[in-house]
């Protein structure tokens, strides 16, 4: 006779043991009250603020000019309750987190503080737009299969990592936790480029193709630098407490000054690397916590090449 009740349960033995991992794996488990900012929410923010940034290359629809400016507003009115919301909850999520005992204030704490950032982003924009125009314009000079600038704008995966970044840095500046790199994480897996938030960055500055780029949290980066595919920024290594702990807040990632080229598969390396003014880091050199002086051309001793049958 078949008996229902004498066949195991197997989907019950699983849900035990996956309960039982996320009270054991807390490092992976989010579980407590602190909401935390939505992925997906925070790139139709992304998307709808690059329309502010680059009217009439990106809208979603096509507006007459005649109504740009109340598209504009209707646009920056629409982004008030989605990105205060999200802004909250990224707050909200940072409190409970560093807070010593676990209070789990609620999200709506935090809205006056979010409205505050988002109308500081929104009054940022402006100047963001007019460092933009000088990164598009120094890609134009310096590429010449540049045939116009709305090819950039359009185009160029290195435009839109840095738009991306320009946007992420001005909330990483107001303190905003997780949204910042949510952002320069999707611009990386779109166009193959990663800058972290935290870095500065100078006016008129070019990444020529990108693929592969990083520039890392603590770089500084002077105005018309420009960089080229699989160039790294990055830190040599990481100081640690007596605990064995990482040491944070540290400068770990070089210093470009004004005027300076990184070629292919460079890397520049460490806190205390400044590249100077004027200066060409080669195709694949390294430069390793040490000054280069200004207008110096760093290169790597030509290799020599050998040539034998094959067969």
């Amino acid at each position: 006779m078949y008996h229902e009740s004498a066949i195991p349960d197997p989907v019950g033995q699983i849900t035990d043991e996956l309960m039982q991992s996320y009270q054991e794996l807390q490092t992976i488990s989010h579980l407590d009250h602190s909401p935390l900012p939505n992925s997906a929410a925070v790139i139709r923010i992304a998307q709808r603020l690059q329309e502010l940034l680059f009217p009439g290359y990106r809208l979603s629809e096509d507006h007459p000019l005649a109504t740009t400016d109340l598209s504009t507003m209707a646009l920056v009115r629409s982004l008030l309750p989605a990105l205060t919301s999200q802004i909250s909850r990224a707050l909200c999520y940072g409190a409970n987190r560093n807070a010593s005992v676990r209070i789990h204030r609620p999200e709506h704490d935090f809205e006056p503080v979010a409205h505050s950032i988002y109308f500081g982003l929104l009054e940022s924009l402006p100047e963001i737009r007019r460092v933009l125009a000088q990164d598009v314009e120094a890609a134009h000079a310096a590429d010449p299969a540049s045939l116009a600038c709305d090819e950039i704008v359009i185009c160029y995966p290195g435009l839109e990592a840095i738009s991306v970044y320009r946007l992420a840095h001005q909330l990483h500046v107001a303190g905003v936790p997780l949204i910042p790199r949510m952002l320069t994480e999707w611009a990386h897996s779109r166009t193959g480029i990663d800058i972290h938030p935290g870095a500065t960055i100078g006016e008129s500055f070019f990444i020529d193709h990108g693929t592969g780029v990083v520039i890392g949290e603590t770089c500084e980066i002077a105005e018309h630098v420009t960089l080229y595919q699989g160039v790294t920024l990055g830190a040599v290594n990481f100081p640690r407490d007596e605990n064995g702990n990482i040491i944070r807040g540290q400068k770990r990632h070089p210093t470009l000054e004004a005027g300076v080229i990184v070629y292919s598969n460079a890397s520049v390396l460490g806190g205390e690397t400044v590249i100077g003014a004027g200066s060409i880091v080669g195709a694949g050199a390294s430069v390793m916590n040490r000054a280069v002086p200004p207008g110096t051309l760093v290169t790597v001793e030509k290799p020599t090449l050998r040539f034998r049958d094959a067969a």
